[in-house]
């Protein structure tokens, strides 16, 4: 499967997406702790900033019910997007490059514009998620959604009943799986390729319809890690989420030629 584009008129690499083993992202992973063992410090350093933007942020907003989806929506537009520093170091490790922490930050300013624009587009999707919150709040069985004065100070499950909670869940749910579609291979295609964000979020839903086993997997062992990394009050995120981003880089070198 194929996917081509233009943009201003200038035509796009034409990119081909593999079809893998369902059990392939185990070795993503295990290529992705490959990465992380070889640079320490500069993906030790991306987790520390996710996991102290994570702790600012739960700790604000975990007894909101406001906040909380828009925390929800925080991480979703934040988390593909930091991601950008530790596939830029997987891509310069491949490449036999120099690798630092700073050098990681060179994808930002390479590929500037596309980041934006993907940006954009979780942010679309960010959006979506607090204004189907809140409406889920005002109108499952029947019960308003509480005051922001209320909600503001108050305790977020004591507020919800169980059919609230339930859809509450059920809609971050299927946005959270909107954002991996789109962005399975985005950000690794986009520093690599140097292609539009809407050639990249194309690329990804093709990536995953071409693999919808492997995908599932690795969806899976996403969800997996990451609650790890919250059973751990964001602790575990330090290692969990360079190992996820560098893994990604090596699903993207695999999945997409």
């Amino acid at each position: 499967m194929s996917v081509q584009s233009q943009v201003d008129g200038i035509e796009e690499p034409q990119l081909q997406v593999r079809t893998v083993a369902a059990l392939r992202p185990l070795s993503w992973l295990r290529d992705g702790w490959a990465d992380l063992a070889r640079h320490k410090a500069a993906s030790i350093a991306h987790g520390l900033l996710i996991t102290g933007l994570g702790l600012v942020i739960l700790m604000f907003a975990t007894t909101h019910v406001y906040l909380m989806a828009a925390a929800i929506s925080g991480f979703l537009l934040v988390g593909p997007i930091m991601a950008t520093g530790l596939c830029e170091l997987s891509r310069r490790r491949q490449r036999g490059e120099s690798v630092s922490f700073d050098e990681s930050l060179d994808a930002l300013s390479r590929s500037g514009t596309a980041l934006w624009h993907f940006a954009a587009s979780l942010l679309g999707i960010s959006l979506l998620w607090f204004l189907l919150s809140a409406l889920v709040l005002q109108t499952v069985a029947g019960q308003p959604a509480p005051a922001f004065s209320a909600a503001l100070w108050g305790d977020l499950l004591a507020m919800l009943s169980p059919q609230q909670l339930v859809v509450y869940i059920a809609v971050g749910g299927i946005l959270a799986a909107l954002v991996f579609l789109v962005s399975v291979v985005s950000i690794p295609a986009i520093i690599d390729r140097s292609i539009s964000a809407t050639t990249a979020m194309r690329i990804s839903l093709h990536t995953v319809a071409a693999n919808i086993p492997a995908m599932l997997v690795w969806a899976a062992l996403i969800v997996a890690l990451t609650a790890i990394g919250f059973a751990t009050l964001l602790l575990g995120m330090i290692i969990i989420y360079p190992l996820l981003g560098h893994a990604t880089w090596h699903a993207y070198r695999e999945l997409v030629q």
